[in-house]
């Protein structure tokens, strides 16, 4: 793969207030594996390797602060993550973040101005725990959306079937306590007219949280987070596998950083967009290749073209 950006600075030299990229990752599908939902050595390898040569990795995702911490942050300090790299995480698309380094975690900050009410959640809670524990669980390390997943060992199929009903009635709550909501094209606004909170359904979880939220406002947070530190990356690449996450490769180019974005479940369709957007097929791989498969093949492509 031909590099479009120059080498980074030899390991042990003073690390790049302008590097040559950033990172900005969706950890579902490009990271965690959406079956297992682990990351492999391999990526966690690669992870550690560009944030050490001064590759800003900044994670954008709708997990919790206690999954990155689980799934990401222990396995790179195993891996061997220098004295004074830091890596940023933004979780629940926005409405929480984070730092970390080999040293462990930093406060985590939550923007409860955003957070969904929590008499909602807690029927939430009940209605998964009376009517849809077979099939999902209620996320408790979620601290401003509410989140429901799909137990690993059920298939995917038998989960989609029981989330459309669960989504249903998560609307119909909505509407009982007096809230706004939309699901894709429907729209329920509340005795004001308003919606104020959306009910967003992945392929393994339903996610309710506030419209506010979103991988747009994760990708404003990454810069902020970045020019706190007085670093102003060069270009941005931003990862993900839906539709969604294209908000975060919108963002930065409205704001005008260079980025590109990639997309792993091309499948979903590849919008048209005036920034280039690229698959696993501009690694010569094949369609087959998703998800955190695709993921980590560009994670290596960069590390290559990189010289690190």
């Amino acid at each position: 793969m031909t590099s479009d950006f120059p080498a980074v600075p030899a390991p042990g030299t003073t690390l790049p207030a302008t590097p040559p990229l950033a990172l900005l990752l969706d950890v579902d599908g490009p990271i965690a594996s959406p079956v297992t939902r682990e990351v492999t050595d391999g990526i966690i390898g690669d992870l550690v390797a560009l944030a050490a040569a001064g590759i800003p990795v900044v994670f954008n995702t709708g997990r919790s602060d206690a999954f990155i911490r689980q799934q990401v942050m222990e396995p790179m300090i195993e891996a061997g993550i220098p004295s004074g790299t830091v890596i940023h995480a933004v979780c629940e698309k926005g409405a929480v973040w984070f730092s970390f380094t080999s040293a462990g975690p930093g406060p985590v900050h939550v923007d409860h101005d955003l957070a969904v009410p929590s008499a909602y959640g807690d029927d939430v809670r009940r209605l998964v725990a009376e009517d849809y524990a077979a099939h999902m669980f209620f996320d408790e390390t979620k601290r401003a959306m509410v989140s429901v997943e799909q137990h690993i060992e059920v298939p995917n199929a038998d989960y989609l079937a029981e989330q459309a009903l669960f989504d249903a009635e998560a609307m119909e709550l909505m509407a009982r306590h007096g809230l706004g909501v939309v699901r894709l094209d429907h729209h329920a606004p509340n005795s004001d007219d308003e919606v104020d909170y959306r009910v967003d359904p992945t392929i393994i979880s339903t996610d309710i949280e506030s419209v506010r939220l979103g991988k747009d406002l994760g990708a404003s947070r990454a810069v902020e987070l970045l020019a706190a530190q007085h670093i102003t990356p060069q270009a941005w690449r931003t990862v993900g596998d839906s539709r969604t996450d294209y908000a975060m490769a919108d963002w930065l180019h409205h704001n005008d950083h260079p980025v590109k974005h990639v997309d792993v479940r091309p499948a979903d369709g590849v919008p048209v967009k005036p920034y280039t957007i690229l698959t696993a097929a501009d690694l010569g791989l094949p369609d087959t290749v998703i998800h955190d498969d695709a993921g980590a093949a560009f994670l290596r492509s960069w590390r290559e073209a990189l010289g690190i």
